[in-house]
């Protein structure tokens, strides 16, 4: 069968850069399912994006569909005919659906009866009629969330769609799509091949394009962005900091990346550099520069979709462009340091966190009485994490936070220094909206963190106080965000907290504002429902998570010990055999009617294995204990797991519920006993094989 390369391109207006990595990724997966689906095979598939293209390129592509077996199952035989063998309507009409006789039909026997089959195998059609079809669908499956139309045409689309090419090597596949025939022209560079370019082979779309001033590689232009970048930015001896999401966006406003830099008047670095950045980041997708100490660089980097013959022009407009927005910044930080954080806190008590809950004064309020409570807690200044949660949120009606939201905490560090508060106050102001994001930095200094989970324990119990649980993907007060962000501070920091005593310490600082009852009960639980999510994320397998879930601890630092201890304990050898004996356990001691035994008498045993689980079970206890103490879980697990031999020697010849009562509850006790072993740490009954 031939075998030959396959390229598709959607050929548009600029896609939005912020969305086309994840067009390009859907339009491939697309792609590929569907002709795996119809019966194609290839042996790869390698996606293109630029800002005015999407494509792939399917090697050793098969110009047919593989042959297809159809079978279709009739009536039973039973009442496909009459008792003289003459066929029932309904075996006829069957049968006609089919283009058969019904005696040309087989027969397929199974254990449940006869029935008339139908086998048939149907040729696979070429890639030629199937494939405009197939590219329509794989278009419709891509996420856009507002289409949009163009010209004359009811075609819709992110953007407006100019060329469409599928060509199968040197033949083009003819075809409509999105109401365009396909073709070999190709949209080149718009400055530097306005054009377009003729394609000849599929193979050589990559070549093809480079010739027109096109990168269409999406990974390619992102290496190029990234070597130009750093060479640059050592030849004006300082660094860029790595943004991935800056760079996915440039690389895809541009085809033909062109790095430069310019610079920008020394004078604004007495501006803090984290708006200057955001300015230069967000609003113009520069590269700010920084010295290996961290000090920005009265310079930049940027990158140009033009290769121009004059590239001192492009700097100067570059510079001319920025030189405002970084004034603003200025002008915002001068006038901001007239008004202290003192006086702009007073000025919160207009500003409202939630009706029933409050303004933001009376949250900074709570947030202090409580960070104070946690920093005795772990060792930290109570004073100092007081004064930080009281001032913690004064930045927020700050003329460079207005301006620049994503500067909030920073610019009240800054303010706080300017003030003269002490450095811990200033510190603990940044780090408390720590972390701000999944893999964000936490808070390093044990202030910081204490008004980091005072933060966010409030906006917690409040909303849950108030009835406002999230439901669904509904959460628009970021609970789960928040809780993550609790949780990953007392693990990774490894702070002696418990949620119970901490989510009571927040609801005391709410008064009378509370309406739930539940309030306590309801977040902790919440939280710990985080934890699934959280270590679903290590690939830590779930029914580990729900294992330690089932005792329900409550100090972060101990849960995330017994889930890395179990998920441990799941990979040894004996693992399973004990969490079916467990199980088993678990299913004989709920049928016992009343209380459980607690004591064992030795002198009730009649059965050696039931001794020699009894002598094992001591000893292991015994060692398993110490550990236990100490907190270490997988030592203990390690432990417990020499009790499988004797565990499974006593199921083998022990009868649980023996017809002497006396002896039942012995045996029971010693089962408890097992049981209560294990539960220390988690319910290794529900972990699955």
């Amino acid at each position: 069968m031939q075998h030959n390369t396959l390229l598709i391109e959607i050929g548009t207006e600029e896609l939005p850069p912020k969305a086309l990595k994840g067009l390009s990724e859907a339009f491939t997966n697309a792609i590929q399912q569907l002709l795996s689906e119809a019966q194609f095979s290839f042996s790869a598939i390698k996606p293109f994006a630029s800002a005015r293209r999407l494509a792939v390129q399917v090697v050793d592509l098969t110009a047919e569909q593989a042959d297809s077996l159809v079978e279709k199952r009739g009536p039973a035989v039973a009442a496909a005919f009459a008792s003289d063998g003459t066929p029932s309507k309904a075996a006829e009409a069957w049968a006609r659906s089919n283009g058969i006789e019904v005696n040309q039909a087989e027969r397929l026997v199974t254990d449940k009866g006869e029935w008339l089959l139908y086998k048939a195998t149907v040729p696979g059609q070429p890639l030629a009629t199937v494939l405009p079809e197939l590219v329509q669908q794989a278009l419709k499956q891509l996420p856009i969330a507002k289409p949009m139309r163009w010209g004359n045409s009811d075609a819709q689309f992110i953007r407006p769609v100019h060329t469409i090419t599928m060509l199968y090597g040197d033949q083009l596949i003819a075809g409509e799509v999105l109401g365009i025939e396909s073709g070999t022209q190709l949209q080149g560079h718009r400055f530097h091949c306005p054009a377009g370019v003729h394609l000849s082979h599929a193979n050589d779309y990559e070549k093809t394009l480079y010739g027109a001033h096109v990168v269409a590689d999406f990974s390619r232009r992102r290496e190029l962005i990234v070597t130009a970048i750093n060479q640059l930015a050592s030849k004006l001896g300082g660094h860029v900091e790595h943004d991935s999401a800056l760079l996915d966006e440039v690389t895809a406003l541009v085809e033909w990346p062109v790095a430069l830099s310019a610079r920008f008047d020394e004078s604004f670095l007495e501006v803090p550099k984290e708006p200057l950045i955001v300015t230069m980041k967000d609003d113009q997708r520069y590269f700010p520069l920084q010295d290996n100490h961290g000090k920005l660089l009265p310079a930049f980097i940027f990158i140009t979709n033009i290769d121009s013959k004059d590239p001192a022009q492009i700097i100067a407009g570059n510079e001319k462009v920025v030189r405002p927005r970084l004034a603003d910044a200025q002008f915002f930080f001068n006038s901001d340091k007239k008004t202290s954080l003192v006086q702009r806190r007073d000025n919160l008590a207009t500003v409202l966190f939630q009706k029933d809950l409050g303004s933001v004064q009376q949250k900074s309020d709570r947030i202090a009485q409580v960070a104070a409570a946690i920093a005795a807690l772990i060792g930290s200044d109570a004073a100092i994490a007081e004064r930080a949660g009281w001032l913690c949120k004064a930045d927020l009606n700050s003329n460079m936070v207005s301006e620049f939201p994503e500067t909030q905490g920073i610019m009240g560090m800054h303010y706080a220094r300017h003030d003269g508060e002490p450095e811990g106050v200033a510190e603990a102001i940044y780090e408390h909206y720590l972390p701000r994001f999944s893999g964000d930095a936490l808070p390093k200094t044990l202030a910081g963190a204490a008004v980091a989970i005072a933060d966010k324990l409030d906006t917690l119990v409040g909303i849950f106080g108030i009835g406002m649980i999230p439901k669904g993907d509904r959460d628009p007060f970021a609970l789960r965000r928040a809780a993550i962000g609790l949780l990953r501070i007392i693990v990774e920091k490894k702070l002696p907290l418990d949620l119970q005593q901490l989510v009571e310490i927040s609801r005391a600082s709410f008064g009378s504002l509370l309406t739930s009852t539940t309030v306590q009960n309801d977040v902790v639980e919440f939280l710990l429902g985080r934890f699934r999510a959280w270590y679903q994320e290590q690939n830590i397998d779930i029914d580990v998570i729900q294992a330690v879930l089932a005792r329900r601890p409550t100090r972060p630092v101990d849960f995330d010990q017994r889930v890395h201890a179990v998920s441990a304990f799941r990979a040894l050898p004996q693992a399973d055999a004990l969490a079916a004996a467990n199980k088993r356990v678990s299913n004989i001691l709920a049928k016992v009617q009343g209380a459980i035994p607690t004591a064992v008498n030795p002198a009730l045993f009649s059965e050696p294995a039931e001794t020699v689980l009894y002598d094992a079970l001591k000893a292991a206890s015994a060692v398993a204990s110490a550990k236990l103490d100490n907190g270490n879980y997988s030592a203990a697990l390690n432990e417990l797991a020499a009790l499988q031999a004797p565990v499974d020697a006593f199921f083998e010849t022990v009868m649980v519920n023996a017809e002497d009562a006396a002896v039942r509850a012995n045996r029971q006790a010693l089962l408890g006993q097992l049981q209560q072993q294990f539960l220390q740490i988690a319910d290794i009954s529900l972990l699955t094989s």
